[in-house]
């Protein structure tokens, strides 16, 4: 090749090469694929800083001879029930989405979580509810402390990260185990709500679920994620609950698949569950309700009794 046509191939390939990058920046710019939406929402956080957390929970001077739980962001809860310590759904990093191994590709909190891996006190019980990136976050199951017993919704423990777990469970709903674990034995029942599993579309065979844990005579009540349904009328017979975990937000416009704060307390309700603790919100952009919406709405749904609404902001405490 002469130097005349190697200039103009090199000339023509840096025309092509930029009217390649042009033509994916106005794709990145204009397009209304999931794709392009997704990637215009991760670059539009990368300046963006989670916002404090206004409480601070301090597990390690929690007493075992109490129900004491702390709401740590999400659907992530923390619990001590009489000793035996429960951990639910926990995401407990910046982002959640796909595990590059040198970071993750995905959703970025608004919320800093209350606690991170390395302050959460050794766990007995881990739950996993479905396996959303929002819910099933690897790299935090991972980081878990202590080697904790795992009960997850059927079809779901594939996704577990390589760690000592002493045992792993899927229970499907109306199954029940009891799960020994280093501070005694939990019952453990997975409930009907109504949600899906897939984790990435195509794999629809996985399963979801809430949870009853009962241990030392007390018995708590995970909603997992769920629409409205009439199903915790069914799940009354398994208390009383002391709580109920209830997700309140995600609902606009995908009510189809989360209950409005409304529906959360009615289906508390029928559960029979004294308090109701409201989780998923305030932490992600995952639909189009106003940040404070969630809680707002549940506040006013339990306005003739707010005595039973356990806590409204991340991190906060509460001692049963």
């Amino acid at each position: 090749m002469t130097q005349q046509r190697r200039r103009l191939f090199t000339r023509r390939m840096f025309l092509a090469q930029g009217a390649f990058a042009a033509a994916g920046g106005a794709w990145l710019a204009w397009s209304s694929s999931w794709t392009a939406r997704f990637f215009r929402e991760r670059i539009a956080e990368v300046s963006r800083e989670m916002a404090p957390i206004a409480h601070k929970p301090t597990p390690l001077s929690w007493r075992d001879d109490r129900l004491t739980f702390s709401w740590l962001g999400h659907a992530t809860v923390l619990v001590n029930l009489h000793g035996l310590r429960i951990l639910v759904d926990p995401t407990l990093f910046p982002r959640i989405g796909v595990d590059l191994l040198v970071g993750t590709l995905g959703p970025k909190r608004l919320t800093a979580p209350a606690l991170r891996p390395a302050e959460l006190p050794e766990i007995d019980l881990v739950l996993v509810s479905h396996a959303h990136f929002d819910h099933l976050d690897t790299p935090s199951l991972a980081a878990v402390r202590g080697r904790p017993a795992a009960v997850m919704a059927p079809g779901t423990s594939d996704l577990l990260p390589r760690r000592r777990y002493r045992s792993v469970t899927e229970l499907r709903w109306g199954e029940s185990a009891q799960v020994e674990t280093a501070r005694g034995g939990v019952l453990v029942r997975a409930i009907e709500v109504k949600h899906w599993g897939a984790r990435i579309r195509r794999d629809s065979w996985r399963g979801y679920a809430g949870f009853v844990v009962e241990h030392d005579g007390r018995r708590l009540l995970f909603g997992g994620d769920t629409a409205h349904t009439r199903s915790f009328a069914d799940h009354r017979t398994l208390g009383p609950f002391e709580a109920a975990f209830m997700p309140v937000g995600a609902y606009d416009p995908w009510i189809a698949n989360h209950c409005t704060p409304e529906q959360a307390v009615e289906m508390a309700d029928a559960a029979g569950a004294r308090l109701i603790v409201p989780i998923h919100h305030q932490t992600f952009t995952l639909s189009r309700e106003p940040f404070l919406e969630p809680i707002e709405r549940t506040q006013a749904a339990l306005a003739s009794e707010a005595d039973r609404l356990a806590l409204r902001e991340i991190g906060q405490t509460v001692v049963v």
